[in-house]
């Protein structure tokens, strides 16, 4: 049977980034089309997770048998967006960012790889068809506006200081 549902967009989401961030791998220095792709990744990995713990997570927390599960990977939501922000904020031409780039693509895909294998699986058994496209419908009202309040509030790193 065809997936359907919240786990579907999930993983289409999960696609694009795949190929956002081989291609970002292949760029170098500091060149238009490392910044665009880097801005491209940024903005709709920052809207996929608002979004998805609007939906799934919001589902998962309130399930006891869940609630580790989604608490660990909001937690990584946050990791990750933390090595966005020093990526947003270094020189893209030094050899640093690619360092620190190869480790936000390792955790990603580590992050990702858990959810598909992991979550979706143990979260997809507690869900009827009618949740599942429930889940969906507030993931994608929800996604066009994280979206737009990424594009809007760029990465900051003195926010989180003060």
């Amino acid at each position: 049977m065809a997936e359907s549902g919240i786990f579907s967009v999930l993983r289409q989401d999960h696609e694009r980034h795949r190929d956002l961030l081989d291609k970002l791998e292949d760029t170098s220095g500091d060149s238009e089309e490392r910044r665009a792709l880097f801005e491209t990744f940024r903005v709709d990995m920052a809207a996929h997770a608002a979004a998805e713990e609007m939906s799934l997570y919001a589902t998962m927390l309130a399930d006891p048998d869940l609630r580790d599960d989604a608490q660990h990977s909001v937690s990584e939501h946050k990791e990750l967006e933390d090595i966005v922000t020093e990526l947003f904020e270094m020189d893209f031409s030094s050899s640093g960012w690619l360092t620190r780039f190869r480790t936000l693509k390792h955790d990603y895909l580590h992050h990702i790889d858990e959810e598909e294998q992991e979550m979706f699986p143990a979260a997809e058994r507690g869900l009827d068809e009618g949740r599942k496209k429930e889940l969906k419908a507030i993931f994608a009202k929800h996604k066009p506006a994280e979206r737009q309040k990424a594009k809007d509030n760029p990465p900051d790193s003195s926010e989180a200081r003060e």
